[in-house]
């Protein structure tokens, strides 16, 4: 099962976290707190309940768990005083409280040694790109989450085969704007370009297996 939530992508079955389309690394037991915190949302879940979940059999402390969620904290991009995916009930646990959505099918898991073949990025934005095909949108379940009123809901296609890139509108209301210029068929794009989808300009970029071959001095 894969659920989707802020801009994060939780596989449960592959135990794979993936936020705004690049893979976050958590230690086991923060996943599997992570898990147990998804599984029984939106109920409080007693600290108690949590460490012999995670830590059974095993006498761990308090702070142990705190260390644990603050971990979970970073890796989805929430904050302990403004929690918006993981509220602490105070004297009691914890609470997963983000609002999320089953995906109603899993993808396959991509192999252990998968690298991204390229990047589109902004700022604090920053989404992998795969050799393939790959949808830009406001739907949560969209491969390059957009969340803005102005993003459709599958705004652009962004295709990748090897060091080729090519971005194509799908209609949206917006337009999609490659170098500046509203796009009207599917368009290469080269590292250095922007790609922009409604407020958000992007810039692609190649993984260095695809980058120009660097002059060797003599």
């Amino acid at each position: 099962m894969t659920v989707r939530f802020a801009d994060c992508r939780l596989d449960l079955s592959a135990r794979r976290l993936f936020r705004a389309g690049v893979e976050v690394h958590l230690s086991p037991k923060a996943f599997s707190l992570l898990q147990a915190l998804v599984d029984g949302r939106p109920t409080a879940l007693a600290k108690s309940a949590l460490l012999e979940r995670v830590w059974p059999g095993v006498f761990v402390s308090e702070a142990s768990l705190a260390r644990v969620i603050n971990e979970i904290r970073t890796g989805v991009g929430d904050e302990a005083t403004d929690a918006r995916i993981v509220r602490t009930i105070h004297g009691y646990g914890y609470a997963f409280v983000g609002d999320a959505i089953e995906d109603t099918f899993d993808a396959p898991a991509a192999p252990e040694d998968r690298r991204p073949v390229g990047w589109l990025s902004s700022g604090a934005k920053e989404f992998a790109l795969w050799e393939g095909e790959q949808i830009a949108g406001r739907d949560p379940t969209a491969d390059l989450w957009l969340e803005s009123p102005k993003v459709s809901r599958q705004h652009a296609r962004i295709s990748v085969r090897g060091p080729s890139a090519l971005v194509e509108d799908l209609g949206s209301k917006n337009g999609t704007y490659v170098r500046g210029e509203r796009i009207h068929a599917a368009t290469a794009v080269s590292p250095g370009d922007t790609v922009r989808i409604g407020p958000f300009t992007l810039v692609f970029s190649l993984a260095s297996a695809f980058g120009p071959t660097e002059t060797q001095a003599i």
